[in-house]
């Protein structure tokens, strides 16, 4: 039998504002709390759309993955010089004026590419770790890497987003691509907050991020603009605020200025209208579940690990829960067993399911809890009276 217990956690609010569902003017949008994984916003997130240069963040994942492996595992050296080629050199839009036949630096193309949306420079990656030296070669093995890191609604066609049929991503797979980024490479993220990069003197006028947050001291510390006409105007972000971090992808936005209006409302309307509680410590009881034949009639219920959600910061002081289990639970039972779930059903947010543990362990109760509950069966049997029977015609 599946049993219910409410549950409540008193949680202390810094105001008595309530949590309100954000409008985008975006098409499609998708923003996550990255230190909860709770999804805040979800607009058309798993449609398949035109990245435009948001796409150059998986060039960037497989390049950052190469650099990790190393060049004697068959990677790149961010110290490495790569050669541009003639079709590197024929791509038009942003670029770092690369001319065929010159050499240039792994770190160099990497920082051209996150700085200055060089598509370029993603050619130049591309082809050296295309398995046949193709761009196009290349784009298969990212749609292949892709798939593997769970972006099932992403298919390329070429490097750094260049308007071309196949050439889509969902919003949440970019918002997945973006947590990769900031999680499997610590030690290159810090670039995708750097605001300027001058790589030809001669092209002084070409040196600045073209993320619009990064200078307005609200967290924001990456990752990718992108703009097409077919697309319009998008923004892969990040921000971080205390012990809090936010991802959020928008798309096919009008203009430019709308885009940079639209990322800050999303960032200041994640960080006002939620906050991170502390709700339960781990080990502490939160409920007690009845036991079948163990030597103690009950267990008690707790969490394995301190339980931290993200809630709306709601007009009160208790979130209300549900403990949910299978019950009676038949002994014998092992401490740190897993036994129900913790139901959190914040208003406006995702339900969230939290594992409960055996408090301690319950060993069977032998031959005296089975003569015990066999008496116990048989008394509540005789107070229900006797069974009437149905008469048949």
């Amino acid at each position: 039998m599946i049993r219910h217990i409410a549950a409540a956690f008193a949680v202390i609010l810094s105001t008595v504002v309530s949590a309100q569902a954000f409008e985008t003017r975006a098409t499609a949008a998708f923003v996550i709390d990255h230190t909860t994984g709770t999804v805040l916003l979800n607009k058309n997130a798993d449609t398949p759309l035109p990245p435009a240069s948001m796409s150059k963040l998986m060039t960037l994942y497989m390049a950052f993955e190469a650099v990790k492996r190393g060049k004697s595992n068959g990677g790149l050296d961010m110290l490495e010089e790569l050669p541009v080629s003639s079709k590197a050199q024929s791509y038009g839009g942003s670029t770092l004026f690369l001319k065929a036949g010159e050499r240039v630096k792994v770190e160099d193309l990497i920082k051209g590419i996150i700085v200055l949306s060089g598509n370029d420079a993603c050619v130049v990656i591309a082809e050296a770790l295309s398995p046949d030296g193709t761009e196009a070669g290349f784009a298969r093995l990212m749609t292949q890497r892709a798939q593997q890191l769970g972006m099932t609604n992403s298919t390329f066609a070429n490097s750094n987003g260049w308007p071309a049929s196949g050439q889509r991503m969902s919003m949440r797979d970019l918002a997945l691509l973006a947590n990769l980024l900031i999680t499997d490479f610590p030690e290159f993220y810090p670039m995708f907050a750097q605001k300027d990069f001058l790589f030809d003197p001669k092209e002084s006028a070409n040196r600045l991020n073209r993320n619009p947050l990064l200078s307005l001291g609200i967290g924001v510390d990456g990752l990718k603009t992108g703009h097409t006409q077919e697309a319009g105007y998008g923004l892969v972000g990040s921000a971080k605020q205390g012990n809090r971090r936010v991802i959020f992808v928008i798309s096919g936005l009008d203009t430019s200025q709308a885009r940079a209006q639209e990322s800050e409302a999303i960032v200041n309307w994640a960080f006002r209208q939620f906050a991170q509680r502390n709700i339960a410590k781990a080990g502490e009881r939160i409920a007690t579940a009845d036991v079948w034949m163990g030597e103690a009639p009950t267990v008690g219920l707790v969490p394995a690990e301190d339980i931290s959600v993200l809630l709306p910061v709601l007009n009160g002081t208790e979130v209300p829960a549900d403990v949910v289990y299978t019950g009676p639970i038949e002994a014998p039972i092992e401490q740190g067993q897993p036994l129900a779930e913790l139901v959190i059903s914040p208003e406006g947010l995702p339900e969230i399911r939290i594992p409960l543990v055996a408090q301690k362990a319950v060993a069977d109760g032998g031959f005296m809890a089975r003569i015990s509950t066999a008496a116990m069966k048989l008394i509540e049997r005789l107070n229900d009276g006797p069974q009437e029977t149905a008469q048949g015609s």
